[in-house]
Formats: C-alpha cells, sequence, structure tokens
C-alpha cells in the first residue's frame, strides 16, 4: 500500500473498522486522501480523510449535506456508514454511464431537488465547508446580499486570490456584486448541492444519477447548473440543459449569467490550489466589464 492508503486504513482501524484487510488508492478528489476499503465479510466501502491534520466537522458537515439531498430533495446519494473528525465513510458507487438517458434522468431529479425545496431564506443552519475552506451560511431574506457577501467577497484577503487578483479586478469584483440585482433575476432559494462539478456526478449500482461531495445551502438553483454548465460537460450532457430548462420554465437567457454565477467556484479554487485549472483567466475576463466605473 501506499503511505496515503497505509495512512487511512489506520483511520479505519481507529475508528473500529476491524473487519478492513487492505485500502486500495482512489481518484477523483482534489482536497482529501481517497480510497477504496476492502473488507472481509462485508461489500468495500469508499473512504476519505485528511492527511495533515483532523477535520473539524468537515465530515460530519458533508454527511449531513447527503442526507439532505436525499431525504429533503429525493436525489440518490452514497449511504453514510461513518463520519467523524477524522474521515468519512460511505457505500460504494459506480461511474457514471455514457448516455443521453442517464443525463436526462439527472436533469428530472434535479428539477426536482430545486423546485420541490423553496425556502423563504437564504443560508443553512450551519456553516459547512467548500473543500478545505469553511463555507458561511448565515441566514439572510436577500440572495443578492448573501451571494455577495457569502459566496463572492468572502474570497478576498485570501493569499492565493490576492496574488491573482490586481486591485483594480478586487474593486471591479465589488461593483459586479453592487450591480447583482440588475444582472441576475430575483429567484427564491431552493436546496441547492452548492459542488456540482463533473466528478461529483456519479451513479447508483442500478444506473441512476447520484451525488457525492455537496456544500449544501439554500441558495439560487442556478448555482447548481452553473457549475454544470462550466466544468466541461460531455457531449452526451446537452441533453440534460434542453430538459432541465423545459422542466424548470428557464428563460433563454439562462447561458449568458453562468460566468457571473460561476464566479464564486472559480474564486475558491483560486483560494485553495496552486494549480488554478484556468480560474484566474475566468475571473479576470468575467471582470472585466466591471473594471470602469460605467
Amino acid at each position: 500500500m501506499t503511505r496515503s492508503t497505509t495512512y487511512l486504513l489506520e483511520c479505519l482501524l481507529r475508528a473500529g473498522m476491524h473487519d478492513v484487510v487492505t485500502v486500495e488508492p482512489a481518484t477523483g478528489g482534489l482536497a482529501a486522501l481517497a480510497g477504496i476499503a476492502v473488507r472481509r465479510d462485508a461489500p468495500a466501502v469508499f473512504v476519505k480523510a485528511f492527511a495533515d491534520a483532523p477535520a473539524d466537522d468537515v465530515f460530519v458537515a458533508e454527511a449531513e449535506g447527503l442526507d439532505a439531498l436525499r431525504v429533503l430533495g429525493g436525489v440518490a446519494t452514497p449511504e453514510v456508514i461513518l463520519a467523524n473528525r477524522e474521515l468519512l465513510v460511505l457505500s460504494m458507487l459506480r461511474p457514471r454511464p455514457s448516455s443521453e438517458a442517464f443525463w436526462e434522468q439527472f436533469a428530472h431529479a434535479l428539477a426536482r431537488l430545486h423546485l420541490g425545496t423553496t425556502h423563504p431564506r437564504f443560508g443553512w443552519h450551519r456553516d459547512n465547508w467548500l473543500g478545505r475552506r469553511r463555507q458561511v451560511n448565515t441566514w439572510d431574506d436577500d440572495g443578492f446580499a448573501f451571494f455577495a457577501q457569502h459566496r463572492l467577497l468572502r474570497w478576498l484577503g485570501q493569499p492565493r486570490v490576492d496574488a491573482a487578483l490586481d486591485a483594480a479586478d478586487r474593486a471591479a469584483l465589488e461593483r459586479l456584486c453592487h450591480r447583482l440585482p440588475d444582472l441576475l433575476p430575483d429567484r427564491p432559494a431552493c436546496l441547492t448541492h452548492g459542488d456540482l462539478w463533473m466528478q461529483n456526478v456519479l451513479a447508483t449500482p442500478g444506473g441512476r444519477p447520484a451525488l457525492i461531495d455537496p456544500a449544501v445551502s439554500y441558495m439560487w438553483a442556478e448555482v447548481d447548473l452553473a457549475h454544470v454548465w462550466s466544468t466541461s460537460p460531455p457531449p452526451e450532457a446537452q441533453r440534460f440543459f434542453a430538459v432541465y430548462a423545459e422542466l424548470t420554465s428557464l428563460d433563454g437567457d439562462w447561458p449568458a449569467r453562468m460566468p457571473i454565477v460561476q464566479l464564486r467556484q472559480h474564486l475558491a479554487v483560486l483560494a485553495q490550489f496552486d494549480d488554478d485549472w484556468g480560474a484566474g483567466d475566468q475571473v479576470r475576463a468575467t471582470l472585466a466589464p466591471f473594471r470602469t466605473r460605467t
């Protein structure tokens, strides 16, 4: 085993899972170590932990988010087997199939989540986490103020963000936040996954769409839509966008809004990773029209 999988095995044994025989490496996550734990007399499970230190309430909050998506939103998620400060253990899912039918199913599932969980306020009853950074979810009646304060401006002051954006960029972000009511439609809050990039869309053993790694809150549905739109969806996913738009009565201008809504995720990537995978360029391009006063 590698050093990472050995560490995961040690965490599992400390948690009392003494039937684990070995841990095999798993790929896909960015913030945590991940593996597949092979057990002596039970099905294999997925496990993740952080290598450097206990993770506060990261995994407990993630487990709660998975339960909320399943119970409140009817979305398939893995079963939470164990969640504590050190690690998270989940039932196994499988890679998503490459078919339009799968993405059409996912469109129905996500539309049902968003349409069936509307809420009068924006936020969540507790803070949770986006990667290794705290996601502040303080309740607010105003979605524009909530998005500006807790999803965009909160990243200013982070060392990697300040290194990537100059003073004009940071001023442009503040101007954009001030103009959010003119740039985005006034929509109700609903339960959102909050980190819905392509790697977090998997399938159940029976082939249904299933979600992992949430950072839930009551927020605009387009936060989830923008994430799917902006993270290189495969060609067969085009069916998803057409079906989701029809089910949720989206106006025809929704694609033009995606760069602004996705600013939150690009800033989060900038804040946490040395390789930003083009996030800095995306942020600067979106902010360019706001760099000078109009």
